[in-house]
């Protein structure tokens, strides 16, 4: 039972038959090609034969199996080795199916290779995922044929294997390495120069040749003798919290990526970018509750609970609830810290609805409102107008844009920082945004 399971026939041998048919059919007027054809057929069964002995003279003719990563980084190409090692003697064609994960819709793999006697075939293939969770592999088939190529003989191995899809943390170890080797320019961070004293008191030391001398304590010199300076470092351990609006304005599809997800991607690399500042960092996610909170720590290990933290985001996307958000803020949020609130308000009534409560998060906290642009209006706005329902949508495109800039004029006047972004410029302008808050000393 198990070999007939295993055992499929090529496209080559149906080919074979419907030829022999229609010599079949051509023997009816020609009847010396009978016997002929007759001997065709005998000939095939005896290859075919032979073909199945070959594949299954071995006992374990192949092995295979996907050396799959401990998770999956969302919204990027993930790499899935395959290794497959032939234990024929001959050269074997190999033909393969891997059963990919439902989420990605995909149902037409097929890997076509050749493999030498006693060697091993290597290749992968790249999945782009674009949710968090958990992603189940079906099993991976690998046919084997022989240079005839009549009988398949099918393998199965790597049933259910499960690997997890986390928050984009290959966009944040790219930060990070840009970071470290002070190349953030190359990917749009700006360098801002500082404005003013916005460093904190280190220590007291000599005056050398060079120091500013705006910075000579007068007191120690007079005591010592000889000019002394007050010494300063940048402004460190600052607490910062991410706030994730996970509500339904962030479910807006984006490249086949949520907003939502957008802003749990940015939050993993922007924390990871101010650890390595040497702040402390927090989170917290909410839509009609507050769903997840982590108090903000200044550990270089604490990256690792922002990921597991993000990786477990859920929402049904339901309205959200800002005073809940402020109440919870106010109770567990003592110190002044810089609050970036992601989120996304498409007219500008729903902005005058929050915006008391971002008032109240503004008198006590630095708050930074970061929010989207909406690229399919601006494509929509730059097409030429060719007929009037093209001229009315537009319009009323271009109306909904300026309402995105009305919008950051009415929070700044209320004294609240906000950056309005692309999706795939969030990160960059995040990152841009707590730069400058560092450079001017706003926090």
């Amino acid at each position: 039972m198990q070999f007939l399971k295993s055992l499929y026939l090529s496209s080559r041998v149906f080919y074979i038959l419907t030829l022999i048919s229609v010599l079949f059919l051509l023997s009816y007027w020609f009847t010396p090609i009978y016997p002929i054809v007759w001997l065709l057929v005998w000939g095939l069964m005896i290859v075919f034969l032979f073909d199945i002995v070959a594949l299954y003279n071995t006992q374990n003719g192949v092995h295979a199996n996907r050396i799959l990563p401990d998770k999956f980084s969302n919204s990027d190409f993930n790499a899935v080795p395959v290794r497959i090692r032939s234990n024929y003697k001959f050269t074997t064609n190999v033909e393969i199916i891997d059963e990919i994960p439902v989420q990605f819709q995909k149902r037409d793999f097929l890997k076509k290779g050749s493999i030498s006697p006693k060697s091993i075939l290597d290749f992968e293939y790249s999945l782009r995922p674009v949710k968090r969770g958990e992603y189940v592999f079906g099993n991976l088939y690998v046919y084997a044929m022989t240079r005839i190529g009549l009988a398949k003989r099918r393998y199965s191995f790597d049933k259910a294997a499960m690997v997890k899809v986390y928050p984009s943390f290959i966009q944040m170890k790219k930060y990070d390495f840009l970071a470290i080797d002070n190349k953030l320019t190359q990917i749009g961070l700006k360098k801002i120069r500082r404005i003013g004293h916005t460093m904190e008191f280190e220590q007291i030391k000599e005056y050398v040749t060079g120091d500013d001398v705006r910075t000579i304590n007068w007191k120690a010199s007079a005591k010592h003798g000889n000019l002394m300076i007050n010494q300063f470092q940048d402004e460190k351990s600052q607490p910062i919290y991410s706030i994730i609006d996970a509500s339904r304005v962030m479910k807006m599809p984006f490249r086949g990526l949520s907003l939502l997800d957008y802003a749990v991607n940015s939050t993993l690399a922007f924390s990871n970018i101010a650890l390595k500042k040497h702040d402390k960092v927090g989170m917290l996610s909410f839509s009609n509750t507050v769903n997840d909170f982590l108090p903000s720590s200044g550990k270089k290990t604490y990256i690792n609970n922002i990921s597991e933290t993000l990786y477990n985001v859920k929402t049904q996307f339901l309205d959200s609830d800002y005073g809940l958000l402020y109440t919870h803020v106010k109770r567990q949020i003592n110190h002044r810290s810089l609050l970036l609130l992601y989120t996304n308000f498409e007219h500008i009534s729903s902005l005058k609805r929050q915006l008391p409560y971002l008032q109240a998060l503004a008198k006590k906290h630095l708050l930074v409102v970061i929010f989207f642009q909406n690229t399919e209006l601006d494509h929509l706005i730059q097409q030429n107008a060719e007929d009037l329902q093209t001229i009315y949508d537009q319009t009323i495109a271009q109306q909904f844009a300026y309402d995105k800039k009305v919008m950051v004029k009415e929070l700044q006047k209320h004294g609240i920082q906000t950056v309005l972004t692309t999706p795939e410029n969030l990160t960059v302008n995040t990152i841009n945004k707590y730069l400058e808050i560092k450079a001017r000393g706003l926090l």
